[in-house]
C-alpha cells in the first residue's frame, strides 16, 4: 500500500490524483482532516503518525516547510521516527534541488535527508527544482500593472533559475512510487532504494525571459526592471506574510540575482514520459489568467 502525506497541497493533490488513477493499485490519502478513506496524518501530533501509517508499504513523504526552522525539523523527525516504527519499507521525500543549498529553506531538507539515511528503511530522495508557477505567480500578480505599463518589476536581478513544473515533478514522484510498490510485492528491493534523483528544470529563465514571454502574449513591449531587494523584503511584509516567509522569499531572489539557481545537472528528462512541460508557457498562460 502506498500512503501520500499533504494530500491537500499542490503537489501532493497532484500524486494522488494520479496514483489513484491507477487500476488495482492501493492508495490512501494522509491529511490532517481526514474524511471518507482517507487517514488522519497530522505531523504537529506525533501520535496520529504511528497508527496512520500501520500497513504502508511505501511513503510519499511531502515536505512541510510552511514554517520556522525548529518546527519543520520537529515534524520531519516525527515522520521518520513513526515511519520507522509502523515498519514502513520505502521512503520518498520531496527535497530541494542541489542548486539551492545557499537558501534558507535548504537547511530542513538536507537534515532531513541526514535523518532518512539513518532509518531503517530505503528511502528515495526526489530533489525538486523550484516550481515554474514561482514565477508565474510574480506574473499573475503584476498582470494588470504590466499590461498598463509595460514594465515588468521583480526582484531577479540580472540572473536566472532552472524552474520546472510542478506536474512533471508530480509524474515522476507518482514513478518512482508505482514502481518502487510493484518491486515490493515481487519480493524484492526496490531499484529506486538509496537512489538521490536531482531534478532540476531544464530551462533558465530570468526577468529578460519573462518579459519577451509577456511582450508575445500581450502584444506589445515589455521591459524588465529588477527590484531591489530592499523594497522587495519591504512590499513581502507588507503583504502579510510571516516573517519567516519573507526571509524566505528574500533569500530566494538573492540567489537568483546572483546566479546561483541555475541547474547544475539534472535527472529530469530520464524520469519523465515526455518531454518537460514548457516552463515559459505556463507564464504566457499566467497572463491570460491574469488579464
Amino acid at each position: 500500500m502506498i500512503l501520500v502525506t499533504g494530500v491537500s497541497g499542490a503537489l501532493g493533490g497532484l500524486i494522488l490524483d494520479r496514483l489513484t488513477a491507477i487500476a488495482d493499485l492501493k492508495v490512501v490519502a494522509g491529511t490532517r482532516t481526514a474524511t471518507g478513506t482517507a487517514r488522519r496524518i497530522d505531523f504537529d501530533e506525533p501520535a496520529t503518525l504511528t497508527d496512520g501509517f500501520a500497513g504502508v508499504d511505501v511513503l510519499v513523504f511531502i515536505s512541510t516547510g510552511y514554517a520556522e526552522d525548529d518546527v519543520v525539523l520537529a515534524r520531519h523527525g516525527a515522520v521518520v521516527d513513526a515511519a520507522a516504527t509502523a515498519g514502513v519499507q520505502h521512503v520518498i521525500y520531496t527535497s530541494l534541488a542541489g542548486s539551492g543549498d545557499q537558501i534558507t529553506i535548504a537547511l530542513p531538507h538536507r537534515w532531513t535527508e541526514a535523518r532518512l539515511a539513518e532509518a531503517p528503511f530505503d528511502v528515495t530522495v526526489l530533489r525538486n527544482g523550484l516550481y515554474a508557477e514561482i514565477p508565474a505567480g510574480l506574473v499573475t500578480a503584476s498582470a494588470e500593472s504590466v499590461a498598463a505599463s509595460g514594465v515588468f518589476a521583480a526582484p531577479l536581478g540580472r540572473g536566472r533559475v532552472s524552474v520546472v513544473a510542478r506536474e512533471d515533478l508530480a509524474d515522476i514522484a507518482t514513478r518512482v512510487a508505482v514502481e518502487t510498490q510493484v518491486d515490493l510485492a515481487a519480493g524484492q528491493r526496490s531499484h529506486h532504494a538509496g537512489r538521490t534523483y536531482e531534478l532540476e528544470g531544464e530551462t533558465a529563465i530570468g526577468g529578460e525571459d519573462i518579459a519577451m514571454a509577456l511582450a508575445a502574449t500581450l502584444g506589445r513591449p515589455v521591459r524588465y526592471e529588477p527590484v531591489p531587494l530592499a523594497q522587495a523584503r519591504e512590499a513581502l511584509t507588507a503583504s502579510g506574510l510571516e516573517p519567516y516567509q519573507v526571509s524566505h522569499a528574500v533569500s530566494m531572489f538573492s540567489n537568483i540575482g546572483a546566479g546561483l539557481l541555475e541547474s547544475r545537472g539534472s535527472e529530469l528528462t530520464a524520469l519523465l514520459p515526455a518531454p518537460p512541460r514548457p516552463v515559459l508557457e505556463l507564464i504566457s498562460n499566467a497572463v491570460e489568467t491574469g488579464r
